[in-house]
């Protein structure tokens, strides 16, 4: 049976002599991997096919979909959304590749989520339309809003009495804790800030020095990873601070 469903491109895998294996978050099945024949070659027309399954490709598509099956196929493709910048600005890029990984890691089974899809899909859109003074401040919303579909989001419970993020824990705790995961000061108290932003237009609200983004994504990928199995480390995160700054 053939469903209309839309994507986002995660990661895209070169497969005999024209082909690709994807994957893609849909909007219908979650994770799901599709193997697309007859993009790849030297002719101009495959190679623009080849260019709609870049990671962070908003696609339309109509896909075979066999729940018995872990490859699926793609009956047809196109973009949902020709991005302005996002392929063509090294910053933005940066931010995008970042987030995609970051997506990656995290989806681990095929299981529908369409509100985390929307969430995706709604700040790629916004990183692709904002200014450049706020571009940095998107990793750092993504980082922090994406546990919420997952299960150990941060609760809001911020105060001057519980002003210390206890990041083992997940939360916000009065007195410091006996291990060494966790932020204080200024780092706990612009976690909270952008904990409760809560649309990415918002994010030009908030001015942070350069040196607190940098320290603030390190401990977000230590929170990931003590709450998401076999996470490891970004690989786009050195690459992501060295393009930012």
């Amino acid at each position: 049976m053939n469903h209309t469903t839309k994507g986002i491109v995660l990661r895209t895998v070169k497969y005999g002599e024209t082909s690709v294996i994807v994957s893609i978050f849909t909007e219908l099945f979650g994770l799901q991997s599709y193997i697309v024949n007859g993009v790849r070659s030297s002719s101009k027309k495959a190679g623009t096919k080849a260019n709609l399954f870049q990671p962070g490709a908003l696609l339309d598509l109509v896909v075979y979909h066999n729940e018995q099956k872990n490859l699926q196929r793609i009956k047809e493709y196109q973009w949902s959304v020709l991005y302005e910048h996002i392929f063509f600005d090294v910053f933005k890029g940066s931010v995008a590749t970042f987030m995609v990984e970051l997506l990656q890691k995290c989806l681990r089974e095929p299981e529908p989520n369409p509100d985390m899809f929307y969430f995706v899909e709604d700040v790629l859109l916004h990183l692709d339309k904002a200014p450049s003074s706020v571009v940095a401040n998107f990793p750092l919303f993504f980082a922090l809003h994406l546990p919420a579909f997952f299960g150990f989001r941060i609760p809001d419970e911020y105060s001057v009495n519980r002003n210390i993020l206890d990041l083992e824990e997940g939360i916000f705790v009065a007195q410091h804790p006996a291990h060494s995961f966790y932020l204080d000061g200024q780092l706990s108290e612009t976690t909270a800030t952008l904990l409760r932003v809560m649309h990415p237009s918002e994010l030009e609200d908030i001015g942070l020095p350069v040196a607190v983004r940098r320290i603030l994504l390190q401990h977000y990928e230590k929170y990931y990873m003590l709450h998401v199995p076999e996470f490891g480390h970004l690989r786009t995160l050195p690459v992501l601070q060295e393009v930012l700054g």
